[in-house]
């Protein structure tokens, strides 16, 4: 965390945390938060069974989720208010077979209403990382108005 150069970031990191912890899916898929500064953001999930293809690769829907979060993830971080994915293109590139999938999703351009950010999303066999798919990603900045009307069911 870059909470040492970036004093302000600890709150917002904080905040962060905090509103992931609470997110189902991810605790669901098993995704964890493995580094966050402002305008990036890593996640990570382990191979298990429940996440893969018939053929044994992780599903593209698990790569599709983890760039779907890490984006909006580091689009928030970059502001330091709520976010929401708007659109993104997806390009997966090879198959993702390995122990682990890692997604890491940085800001291209941060914006008032919306924040362009790109992830590319890596697997990894005997400690070695493969780009399996690459992403681009419009994210709606939202206000602390929309969330306040907004009734979350995880809280």
């Amino acid at each position: 965390m870059q909470s040492k150069a970036d004093p302000e970031f600890a709150a917002v990191a904080e905040r962060i945390h905090a509103n992931v912890g609470r997110q189902g899916f991810m605790n669901l898929v098993g995704a964890e938060l493995s580094e966050l500064s402002r305008g990036t953001c890593t996640l990570a999930v382990e191979r298990r069974p429940e996440l893969l293809q018939q053929h044994g690769f992780f599903h593209g829907g698990v790569t599709a989720f983890l760039v779907d979060n890490a984006t909006t993830i580091a689009a928030a971080t970059s502001r330091g208010q709520p976010a929401l994915t708007a659109e993104y293109k997806l390009n997966l590139l090879s198959p993702a077979v390995g122990e682990k999938l890692i997604c890491r999703a940085r800001v291209i351009k941060p914006g008032r209403q919306v924040s362009v950010v790109a992830a590319d999303v890596f697997c990894v066999s005997d400690g070695v990382e493969k780009h399996t798919a690459t992403a681009l990603a419009s994210i709606a900045m939202l206000g602390e108005d929309v969330i306040a009307e907004t009734k979350s069911p995880a809280a």
